[in-house]
């Protein structure tokens, strides 16, 4: 790793791979709406690591990190590690987007416009 170097750390290169390779039925969705720049040929990567986290998806032009939850998310532990990781991220300059998993198969539209909000 470089030194100061906080996107895809070299540490985290195998777990990385190990997300891509095995994603959730939610981010499997999402990521077909998101990949080759169809939203507004914004591109995003998946399972791309920032600091000691690794995020979801990623869109570097605008900074924008979006996470998916599931129902391990509602546990109160995880919605206090949560807020705190998202509170690092905002704190390096990156906007938070969080989506139930849920949201993704019932209203993936929805989600598309809530992210579209966000670019600049």
């Amino acid at each position: 790793m470089r030194k100061g170097q906080i996107k895809n750390v070299s540490y985290l290169k195998d777990r990385r791979r190990e997300l891509r390779n095995n994603p959730t039925a939610a981010e499997t969705t999402l990521w077909k709406l998101l990949q080759n720049e169809q939203l507004e040929g914004r591109r995003f990567r998946r399972q791309h690591s920032i600091s000691n986290y690794i995020v979801d998806f990623y869109c570097a032009p605008e900074k924008l990190i979006i996470e998916l939850d599931g129902e391990v998310h509602n546990d109160p532990i995880n919605i206090q590690n949560d807020y705190e990781r998202d509170e690092k991220l905002r704190y390096l300059g990156y906007k938070v987007l969080r989506f139930e998993n849920k949201l993704v198969f019932q209203n993936p539209e929805g989600v598309l416009d809530i992210i579209k909000q966000q670019f600049k």
